[in-house]
């Protein structure tokens, strides 16, 4: 990215950061992804309980790993052989961890964090139960608005991740969302979270490159 367009993105995430807090959501910024890691340590303790949400940016950034060093008491949704019935079970645990760490759909800069789910254990563990939660995201899903969210994940994000999940809805074969009525649709639960009662319980990192769909 050429300086100009670093000092346009700059701004926009200045923006953002501003009324995340505005909102009553605790705000950091790391330049690349090798810079999340530091500051989860700087966050959670030894000991802690975690749980987390789908998310290819955990992988990206080198979360999940970090998880399963044995520092926490992690309850991973990615452990190989899980049975349907422990899946549930880790989602239902998620609810009463220390830190529940995730990704999301877009974060506008109005300080909104937009969030669509399938089954809707993501949203439900980020509004009510987690001591804290964090949220990872690369500057590609900083937003204007709300609308610019919903066509982004039309867009982006929805089409990507039926692909990635080989699932059997349209935008797997067209690339963009038609609001479909597949019994493999995973865009179900529209969540947007505004200024929080709990004040800093949300914890937004911004990262400064290109990160998850």
């Amino acid at each position: 990215m050429d300086k100009h367009l670093q000092f346009v993105m700059k701004k926009r995430i200045e923006r953002t950061m501003e009324n995340l807090q505005k909102n009553r959501m605790q705000a950091f910024y790391v330049e690349s992804r090798k810079d999340v890691v530091p500051l989860l340590e700087t966050l959670m303790k030894e000991g802690d309980t975690v749980a987390v949400g789908g998310s290819m940016t955990l992988f990206e950034t080198g979360v999940i790993d970090h998880l399963r060093s044995g520092r926490y008491i992690f309850y991973d949704r990615y452990a190989e052989g899980l049975t349907p019935e422990q899946m549930t079970e880790i989602h239902r645990k998620a609810f009463s961890v220390n830190f529940f760490l995730t990704s999301t759909n877009a974060v506008t800069e109005k300080g909104e964090l937009f969030n669509v789910d399938g089954r809707g254990n993501r949203v439900a563990a980020m509004i009510y139960g987690p001591d804290n939660v964090i949220v990872i995201a690369g500057c590609n899903k900083i937003v204007t608005d709300l609308d610019e969210a919903v066509n982004r994940l039309r867009q982006i994000a929805a089409p990507a991740n039926t692909v990635r999940l080989s699932r059997r809805t349209p935008c797997v074969h067209t690339g963009y969302c038609q609001d479909c009525r597949s019994e493999d649709r995973i865009c179900c639960d529209y969540v947007v979270f505004r200024q929080q009662m709990v004040p800093d319980r949300i914890k937004v990192i911004l990262v400064g490159e290109e990160l998850g769909y």
